[in-house]
């Protein structure tokens, strides 16, 4: 059987997000389940060795500019696309008509969807628990899981030269926004008071844009440039056995701490300006909020009130 699986939405998390659910459905048909997700949720670069995920095929649309599947046009041609693989049967993490006529005459029988036009509100995940709850009976209740192949995770520890008597520990200091992006002081003051209480070492993930170098470039040149190794010249499959073999993750709301915690690695995630809900979905998360705040969501601002010493207080309690 060969079965699609649409999720839409953009960036890394979302597509980490849905990951359970897709999970749930190739044990449920024992079968690897295929996936049409946009380009930028980068998931060539992170689910090419996961086994319950079978072919990556890429949705070519954007808010920004036109691509090849916008449009009616667009949609013809993503109905060839999707014909050439004969899929079985569809399940679409979406409540847009659109995917709905495309999937029948791209032949596919049989379609599993969110109910129509209810797209305005929609919780994130509530959906996708009731689809796979009405069609295949099943409770999820599992983290997001991201497979990576054995070798590459031991080649990792030699030619970084991660000390396993050390505590290795993921900072990711960059961000899809502005409000998302923790001051370098935040993650000095913690590299500090780690670094007083045991040898330790630490990856810096970011990406190339400006302010997200300026935060890079402030730590690396700080006291503790020797105790920092920048990742940011790697691409994100280069770095996930380096993830791997961390002890904890500390994360800004950035696609590193998604793929942080679906690696296994508790993640402490700064949540800023995201809904809560981006950063305490899996077990292995655990979010700081901003000081005087008792939830998170957009437009809170609370990038400059991420307190260093929660940060460090939760990581204690997670290693002990």
């Amino acid at each position: 059987m060969k079965i699609l699986v649409i999720q839409n939405r953009m960036g890394i998390g979302d597509t980490v997000i849905f990951l359970p659910y897709i999970q749930a459905i190739s044990k449920k048909f024992n079968t690897p389940v295929s996936i049409l997700v946009k380009k930028n949720s980068k998931a060539d670069q992170y689910l090419n060795q996961t086994n319950y995920i079978d072919k990556i095929i890429f949705l070519e649309r954007d808010n920004h500019k036109k691509e090849r599947h916008d449009g009616l046009i667009g949609s013809l041609r993503l109905i060839k696309d999707l014909k050439k693989y004969n899929f079985d049967k569809i399940f679409v993490f979406n409540s847009s008509l659109r995917y709905n006529l495309i999937a029948r005459f791209a032949g596919i029988k049989k379609i599993h969807q969110y109910p129509l036009f209810e797209k305005k509100n929609q919780h994130i995940t509530q959906p996708a628990i009731k689809l796979i709850k009405k069609n295949l009976d099943l409770e999820i209740n599992t983290n997001p899981e991201i497979q990576i192949n054995d070798d590459l995770i031991e080649e990792a520890i030699t030619k970084f030269n991660i000390n396993k008597n050390d505590l290795n520990i993921l900072l990711a200091i960059g961000g899809s926004g502005p409000t998302k992006r923790v001051p370098a002081k935040t993650f000095l003051s913690v590299i500090e008071k780690i670094d007083n209480i045991k040898k330790c070492k630490f990856f810096l993930a970011t990406g190339k844009d400006i302010e997200e170098q300026k935060i890079l470039n402030e730590i690396v040149n700080s006291k503790f440039k020797d105790k920092c190794y920048p990742l940011d010249n790697m691409s994100i499959s280069e770095t996930l056995p380096i993830i791997k073999n961390c002890n904890i993750s500390i994360c800004n709301d950035t696609g590193f701490g998604h793929l942080s915690s679906a690696l296994g690695i508790k993640t402490i995630t700064l949540m800023t300006d995201t809904p809560l809900i981006y950063g305490s979905y899996s077990s292995n998360m655990y979010p700081i909020i901003p000081d005087g705040e008792v939830t998170v969501g957009h437009k809170t601002l609370g990038k400059d009130k991420i307190n260093p010493e929660k940060i460090f207080n939760k990581l204690i309690s997670i290693i002990n």
